[in-house]
């Protein structure tokens, strides 16, 4: 079966208990801002393109308190991140501004602080988290946001939109973790509902909600448990050689490209560049059919893309890995799967595949037999209408959490 999934109370239960025996006190605030799984549209975002995510119950969980010290203290329970698990620093002045530095995770934390629109006084916090880290999940913009919603709560001072709060913690990471990274992750974070994915438009920044209502239908999430590194040269690399596509092709952005223009420009390409801007232009095509196929219910030709996808990401992008191969070639070969592929970045994590609810155990049972490396099925999400479920903003009482708290739960 899937592993079970922390339920948040859990997770800041267990958050605050840790808050007391480290800072000797009670946290008074609880946030909690959730992963996301990529289910088409693969490094499409910085192209200006089309993404197709969700939300998913899969969440970090940020519990503190505000002080007057103007030292940030922060530890994290993620027993995956880099060491140490407990750091602190100032808060930022025009004289000592915040810069990255060693743990890397705190790097998430500190961009959020140096970036926020606000004044901070100071605040000891505790976060831990249900998303796998460098699982392809989204562990960091789900940190990022996390982030951003405590300091809300800690000085009233919330963001002007949801819009904006993304394009803070957008700013965060490729600050302070040296990541360029698209807007995907940190919209997702922030807008996503239950029952649905988001189509959004990476150029525009305009999204819209697409219902996932049918219980016949489900995602299966699956973890091949290598964990990837995307702030190294692979992700900047592949962001480069796709700017040099489109300045070659004379257009703005590969959004503006046509597969046709490619192949015109093709003798001028270097084989890496044309490849990945075949990626880029062919999945932009993709993600805007999927979303009309999911809304007719087509599952058959929406898998097929699915799968198309990762292949090429496989064959051109070259961003995925014998496990996540194999995982794919695994799940399709059960009946009653649509399609499969992997998603986030690369170079390890997690694949996604829409199979039929009937043949989910089926589906489980044969990944886990054919697996050649040590795989951990992390979810199943049946499409929900319940607009109260693990990715709904609800509020969390007093009695929660033993205590007044101010709870932000997507």
């Amino acid at each position: 079966m899937a592993a079970e999934i922390p339920k948040i109370p859990s997770l800041v239960s267990e958050a605050k208990e840790a808050f007391k025996t480290a800072f000797g006190s009670e946290p008074d605030i609880a946030v909690s801002a959730p992963g996301r799984v990529n289910i088409i549209g693969e490094h499409t975002d910085y192209n200006d393109g089309f993404v197709f995510p969700m939300a998913l119950p899969l969440v970090t969980v940020f519990v503190g308190k505000k002080t007057a010290s103007g030292i940030c203290r922060v530890l994290t329970l993620s027993k995956s991140a880099d060491k140490p698990h407990q750091v602190e620093f100032s808060i930022p002045s025009p004289t000592t501004p915040l810069t990255p530095g060693k743990p890397d995770w705190a790097n998430y934390v500190k961009g959020v602080v140096a970036n926020f629109p606000g004044d901070i006084s100071g605040f000891d916090a505790v976060v831990t988290t249900s998303v796998p880290l460098g699982g392809g999940l989204s562990s960091s913009a789900s940190l990022e946001v996390a982030t951003y919603t405590f300091l809300e709560a800690v000085t009233g001072n919330n963001a002007a939109s949801l819009q904006a709060k993304a394009l803070v913690c957008q700013k965060a990471e490729h600050d302070f973790a040296n990541m360029p990274c698209g807007i995907m992750d940190q919209f997702i974070s922030t807008m996503g509902k239950a029952g649905c994915a988001l189509l959004i438009d990476c150029r525009s920044l305009e999204s819209s909600l697409v219902p996932l209502d049918d219980p016949s239908v489900t995602f299966v999430i699956t973890n091949s448990n290598v964990r990837h590194t995307l702030s190294g040269s692979e992700y900047p690399t592949r962001r480069r050689q796709c700017y040099e596509a489109a300045a070659a092709l004379g257009k703005k952005s590969l959004r503006d490209a046509t597969l046709e223009d490619l192949e015109k420009s093709r003798s001028s390409l270097s084989k890496e560049v044309y490849c990945r801007a075949k990626h880029v232009i062919s999945e932009i095509q993709r993600t805007s059919e999927a979303v009309t196929l999911l809304k007719n219910a087509d599952y058959a030709t929406f898998g097929k893309l699915m799968t198309d996808s990762h292949n090429s990401l496989r064959d051109d992008y070259e961003v995925s890995c014998p496990e996540l191969d194999q995982l794919v070639s695994s799940a399709l070969e059960v009946p009653g799967v649509f399609g499969s592929r992997m998603t986030g970045g690369g170079f390890g994590g997690c694949t996604v595949t829409l199979v039929k609810q009937e043949s989910v155990e089926n589906l489980i049972s044969h990944t886990l037999r054919n697996s050649q490396w040590k795989t951990n099925l992390l979810c199943v999400f049946t499409f929900k209408k319940d607009p109260t479920s693990a990715c709904s903003v609800i509020s969390a009482t007093g009695d929660q959490m033993n205590q007044p708290m101010v709870a932000i739960y997507f």
